[in-house]
């Protein structure tokens, strides 16, 4: 079983060898790179492709690794217990009931291979990684209350994303592929961009995309703006019906786009672009 993409992602030769080489070695695809370049979408085209049910973990600051594995819910066994006579005590008995399995308890209990998103792991505590190092390398873990051994099944797909906000820790990283996704260049920006317009007029396209990577080059910018803001500024261009001459300058310098609220979202990146903007048309 190999991945060899799909109709609705771009992928790279080199991101699409990454896929098929964690396969080979059973590990986690570890996936760095800018936000909105794809890194989840990766994860649920190559389930689809490879026709996997695909289960999601989107951590928070507040995640914790044993959440994935399991929770024990004794509060509500605590006050099933003070209401027992309602039903025997038959409830409270059977602790089965108070077990909340997380998406790895889920993914190793699966009848057939799945596909396993943990999405955005550095938004967690830096020792979150480790606390997940046993269950990923040997696909199993031990619940104390059920005294059960959870072992998996069919080794699931692991993709596991960063935005790289901190540094993971070694032992983790030993035990994943890694690979950086690139911000796209101009050719493959206009692959990408032809997946959900595949009838934009070239000459908007080329203007817009001129603005854009013009924008992305503002030196000092806050928040560079990402492929899927430009997929939604399109959107709007197109929809808006924005004349090409709103794009276009005599001289071809940076312009101040319509909608640009698509593309900077920060006050501090609006005013840089605007005051370049101003500079340029005064050396007019």
């Amino acid at each position: 079983m190999k991945f060899t993409g799909t109709e609705n992602y771009v992928t790279t030769p080199d991101l699409m060898l990454a896929v098929n080489a964690a396969m080979t070695l059973k590990r986690p695809l570890l996936v760095k790179g800018e936000p909105g370049t794809g890194k989840t979408m990766l994860a649920e085209e190559v389930a689809q492709s490879l026709g996997m049910p695909l289960l999601q973990w989107h951590i928070k600051s507040t995640t914790k690794a044993q959440q994935g594995l399991y929770e024990y819910d004794a509060v509500s066994r605590l006050r099933d217990s003070q209401m027992s006579d309602l039903d025997g005590g038959e409830r409270v008995k059977n602790i089965d009931n108070y077990i909340i399995k997380g998406v790895l308890w889920q993914a190793f209990m699966a009848e057939e291979p799945i596909a396993l998103l943990i999405d955005e792991i550095d938004k967690a505590d830096i020792e979150f990684p480790n606390d997940l190092l046993r269950e990923l390398d040997r696909m199993e873990f031990y619940c104390y209350e059920t005294r059960q051994l959870i072992k998996a099944k069919n080794r699931p797909l692991v993709f596991i994303t960063s935005n790289n906000e901190k540094e993971l820790p070694d032992a983790f990283l030993r035990r994943c592929f890694f690979h950086y996704i690139k911000f796209p260049d101009s050719d493959t920006m206009r692959q990408i961009v032809a997946v959900h317009f595949p009838n934009i007029k070239q000459e908007l396209l080329s203007m817009a995309m001129k603005t854009f990577f013009d924008i992305r080059n503002l030196p000092g910018l806050k928040k560079k703006p990402s492929t899927s803001e430009l997929i939604d500024w399109l959107k709007l261009l197109v929809a808006e019906d924005i004349p090409l001459s709103v794009l276009q300058t005599a001289d071809e310098k940076v312009a101040v786009p319509p909608l640009v609220g698509a593309l900077l979202k920060t006050e501090q990146d609006v005013t840089l672009f605007e005051k370049l903007v101003f500079m340029q048309s005064r050396n007019r």
